[in-house]
């Protein structure tokens, strides 16, 4: 009898969703189904209570064998403006279960370590193995530049996984200006990155990303429907500096943002995998999407900053259970400044907690037959491909962008968003609702760039500047936290 199956379902009809309807309605004391229960996301997209299998759709499933203990990449980001010290906190993170770095460069120190030169690149990386350790950079418009220093570092490991991460459209985006033609310096991007091609045959070139979106309080489809437009322009650079179709598209990782909404942030990921198969069958090659996920800046907050190890956790959680390849999560205090060694340490450890105590990557596609996130991932990937569709009607992401056909998209969300949170039917966890009375605020490191600053090349190209609207960066517990 212990293995005798009872069909006790069996004397019970399938319930009627009209059925289901009329008592839940019976609940709401008035008010419709849909202002009760019904919640749209900045995209649009209507989350429902209830999701079946009748209305789930297929979705693409990345179901690849992982490596059971690292499932992921655990990336790190180096932004300290002293190149001694970046070398250090970068060797760091390595030893205590990183593995690899995102080196922010920035001449100024400003915005990542000062580095202007191959020799200034060796002191920051020093001691890094890059056969062991892969290297990515964010060099803005020095990419082509930083790409051929990190390339002649490696010189000795041809099969480095080096990620170049080549990305003049996010700075477009982002500024607002390029230093001569931005077409130009896509061209001059594609042209190194080809040469390298020939010498580092695993390296990734471009970073496609609609990070300048999301990180100005666009929606998740602006953010891909943006990345989408800017891995097309890459994969047509790369094809005019010489390389095949389908090279082309496997030199491209795709950058994906997030926040702490993680059911959002998982179907996101999936999302972005799905516009990438579309793309890449109608250009006729069959390449497999790379991802590279970051935490988001935008909702970090100054105020009671020990909440945003909550909102970084939920990030990390999203991308992991996405599939992402990568995972770089900022320190918790990225929004009062530099990060002690405290922050980093938290940075590290959030992934390796994730990664190996509750072993989020030993599971392919865990999200895969969830109706709600399947859903969800067909809603977003469908909204995000009309946006792409848009962007390339207007002539592509570079007109796209000039015209301000993005920048006026990302506004109307940012100004939407805004409105939310000012009402609070969208919350700031130690802002908005339950502030910390007795907020104490968490160290940080204390530099002054300009102590560090150098001399870099100029990125100026031949030709008269680019401009589009800008699309900063913002963080919405700002307003709050000013008032």
């Amino acid at each position: 009898m212990s293995g005798t199956i009872l069909p006790l379902a069996d004397d019970f009809a399938p319930p009627a969703r009209e059925d289901w309807l009329r008592l839940v309605e019976k609940t709401l004391k008035g008010e419709t189904f849909d202002d009760a229960l019904v919640r749209n996301t900045p995209d649009g997209i209507a989350i429902q209570p209830l999701y079946t299998a009748e209305t789930a759709p297929d979705v693409v499933r990345d179901l690849r064998a992982r490596d059971a203990d690292r499932p992921w990449d655990l990336r790190m980001r180096v932004a300290h403006p002293d190149r001694k010290q970046a070398g250090a906190e970068g060797l760091k993170d390595l030893e205590s279960g990183a593995a690899s770095l995102l080196l922010a460069i920035d001449p100024t120190g400003q915005a990542g370590v000062a580095v202007g030169s191959a020799d200034d690149m060796a002191r920051a990386l020093n001691g890094v193995l890059l056969d062991l350790a892969p290297v990515a950079l964010d060099a803005g418009y020095l990419g082509p530049k930083a790409a051929d220093w990190l390339g002649a570092l490696a010189k000795a490991a041809p099969n480095a996984p080096l990620a170049f991460h080549m990305d003049p459209l996010t700075t477009f985006a982002v500024t607002g200006a390029s230093p001569g033609p931005v077409e130009s310096h896509i061209v001059s991007a594609a042209t190194v990155g080809a040469r390298l091609s020939a010498t580092y045959a695993r390296a990734s070139l471009f970073l496609a990303t609609g990070r300048a979106a999301h990180e100005a309080g666009g929606s998740n489809t602006e953010e891909l429907a943006l990345m989408a437009a800017s891995a097309l322009a890459y994969a047509r650079a790369l094809v005019r500096a010489g390389l095949p179709m389908d090279e082309a598209f496997r030199r491209i990782t795709l950058g994906v943002s997030l926040d702490g909404e993680y059911f959002t942030g998982i179907a996101k990921v999936r999302a972005a995998r799905a516009l990438w198969s579309r793309i890449t069958q109608a250009c006729g090659v069959d390449v497999p999407a790379v991802v590279e996920v970051r935490s988001s800046h935008r909702m970090l907050t100054k105020a009671d900053a020990w909440t945003n190890l909550l909102r970084l956790t939920s990030a990390g959680v999203a991308g992991a259970l996405g599939g992402a390849d990568a995972i770089v999560l900022g320190a918790f205090t990225d929004a009062i400044g530099l990060p002690t060694a405290f922050g980093r340490r938290q940075a590290r450890n959030t992934q390796l907690v994730l990664m190996e105590e509750s072993h989020l990557g030993r599971v392919a596609d865990p999200a895969g037959g969830a109706w709600y996130l399947d859903t969800l991932t067909d809603q977003i990937a469908r909204a995000a491909w009309a946006s792409f569709q848009a962007i390339e009607a207007a002539g592509g992401v570079i007109k796209a962008l000039e015209t301000g056909l993005i920048a006026d998209a990302v506004n109307a969300t940012r100004e939407a968003q805004a409105a939310a949170y000012a009402d609070k039917s969208r919350k700031i966890l130690g802002v908005t609702v339950f502030p910390n009375a007795q907020d104490k605020a968490p160290e940080v490191a204390v530099v002054d760039p300009a102590a560090f600053a150098v001399a870099g090349p100029d990125p100026r190209l031949p030709g008269p500047d680019s401009a589009c609207p800008p699309l900063p960066s913002i963080r919405f517990a700002a307003a709050f936290e000013e008032a």
